[in-house]
This record gives structure tokens, sequence and C-alpha cells, in this order.
């Protein structure tokens, strides 16, 4: 027996709430995981309170990261008593999640949980810092180095922006973060941010093409946010959109495209090729310092979890949040 969030389609809507359930309930897979610890994501959050269609098939435990132990396997890649880490492959949403005490899954969407983090450091960074991560890879590949000129993080407050800010000040970038949560200035200058602009600088309607103001641009918000960073990037820069708060549309024009160069780079965490996906949680191992985890993550219960999913969604949590099963 296990206990987990279980999320059951009604009638009237969806009910959400801790179950007792049985391992015979277990979906298929060759690995069994003993979860020491989740997290809750934004994805989570829209999963658990109903806010976006993110479930895809019901009854479903929710939670697209974890890591624990492996307890049972009848795969070669792992066996009983190692250390796993997942992130995404529509765990969550299609298959049952991290957000109970156990949890089974396919071998192919695990990873060794990196020699360098505890399964608690390995959730504080998630699927956030793991996406975050990718977004500085993709930068750097189009050539946006430290001395290109600045990098632009929106949704600073949030767990990407947090990791996305961190990462790049470590890497000697010179970044500016976007928040509508200026009273966290102090906050985002801990990470590295060593200049904070108000959102809404950003989130109305803009004009097709502004002043060259960054290099780069790290966005998780989208909508007409994503059209004004792209509109004031500079020329051959890059902007790495990973996320959608603001929204799902783009009402933007070609112009920066065909007039400054600047590259749109999707970053998708969900299906990321495996090797790729160590490669990201390698990099994060040589640069987020273990100790600074803390200042970007809050722990709460099980049983605490369903709430905290609607603070999230209201923009009052900060950071990173983590699930822990102990």
């Amino acid at each position: 027996m296990f206990k987990a969030i279980l999320i059951e389609k009604q009638d009237k809507g969806q009910q959400v709430a801790i179950q007792t359930l049985d391992d015979s309930q277990l979906p298929e897979g060759d690995v069994t995981v003993r979860v020491e610890c989740s997290t809750l994501n934004y994805k989570d959050a829209l999963a658990i309170t109903g806010k976006g269609p993110v479930v895809r098939q019901f009854p479903m435990v929710p939670g697209i990261d974890l890591a624990g132990t492996v307890e049972e396997s009848s795969s070669a890649e792992f066996k009983a008593g190692d250390s796993v880490l997942l992130n995404g492959w529509g765990v969550g949403e299609a298959h049952w999640g991290g957000l109970a005490e156990k949890a089974r899954l396919k071998s192919d969407w695990l990873i060794p949980l990196p020699a360098a983090f505890s399964a608690r450091q390995a959730m504080a960074i998630g699927t956030a810092g793991y996406t975050a991560m990718l977004a500085v890879m993709a930068l750097e590949r189009q050539g946006v180095v430290p001395d290109r000129g600045d990098v632009l993080v929106t949704g600073a407050n949030g767990g990407v922006g947090s990791y996305a800010i961190a990462l790049l000040a470590r890497l000697g970038y010179r970044v500016i973060a976007a928040t509508g949560r200026p009273q966290e200035s102090a906050y985002l200058r801990e990470l590295g941010a060593q200049e904070i602009l108000h959102r809404s600088e950003l989130s109305e309607p803009g004009r097709p093409l502004g002043k060259e103001r960054w290099a780069g641009a790290i966005d998780s918000v989208g909508s007409h946010t994503l059209a004004n960073v792209l509109a004031s990037t500079q020329y051959g820069g890059t902007v790495a959109a990973c996320g959608l708060a603001q929204g799902m549309d783009l009402p933007a024009t070609v112009a920066p495209f065909i007039l400054r160069g600047v590259t749109l780079a999707g970053i998708d965490s969900v299906m990321k090729p495996r090797v790729e996906r160590i490669e990201a949680w390698r990099r994060l191992g040589e640069l987020l310092d273990p100790a600074q985890l803390d200042a970007i993550t809050q722990t709460v219960g099980l049983d605490e979890a369903i709430d905290k999913a609607g603070e999230l969604l209201k923009g009052q949590v900060r950071g990173r949040v983590v699930v822990s099963m102990q």
C-alpha cells in the first residue's frame, strides 16, 4: 500500500484527494521506484487544480518529476537499490507520476541520479532547473556568449527563471530579470541578476521592432511578453522559449527574424533524448552550488501539496517546491 495524490474525473469536473492505493493499481512498467521526493511544477498545479487540460486520462497521479530508489526492476539498465531520476515523458499526464510514495515506470524514462545531488536536491532543481539548463545550452549553441551582451530572463521569480538566472550568472553573463514582483528584487540579485525590469514593460502589445537591448533571452511567459522580447533582441541574437505563463499565442511579426536575424529556439524538456538529458544534468552538477538550492526551494509534505498548487498558480510561490514523501 502507498499514498498518492489521485485525480479522478466526475460529472461536475474533477476530484483531487490523497488516497491509499494498492501496488496492484500501479500502471505498467519495468521498474518500480520508491519515491523519496517529487516537486510541484506549473504543469502539476494546472493538473491538480483542473485549470488546464494537462491530464489526458483518468484516474491520474500527477507529478512530472521524481527521484527515488529502485525497488524492483526487470530491466538490465537498473537494479534494486539504484538511485534514479525522472523528468517528463508524459508522466503525470498520461502515466501515473511522482506525487506518490511509489511509481512504476519504463526504464527508458529514467536516468541515474547524478552523484552531485541528493534526491531532495535533484528535485529542488527538477524540470525547472533542467529546462533552464537546456535553454542556456541553446543560447550557447547559437553563439550567445557573455561578451555578446546582456541576457534577459522573464518570469524571473518562477522555478525556470530562478535557475536560469543562477546558471547564467555562474557562467559570467550579465542578467536582466523581468518580474511582476519587484519586492523580490533582493532575492533575484542574490541569484545573480544585475538589473531588474518590471514585467509591465513587456506584457502589453508593443511595436514590431524596439530598441536593441539584449543579446539573448530565456522566456517562460509567451504571448505579448515573448513578442516584445523578440522585438528588442539585438542583431543575430537568440531567444529560448520554454513556457506560456501569459499565454500560448505569439502576437508578433516577422520583423525581428528577417531584419535582425533573430533566432527563436524552442525548448522542450518532456521528450528530450536521454543522452541530452544526461548532459544537461552533468552541467547542472558542475554549475550549481548545492548550498544555493536552499535559497530557491521550500519543502512541503504530500498532504500540503494540493493547497500549494493553488498558491503556485496565483503567483504566490517563489522558486521551487519540493514534495517530500518522508
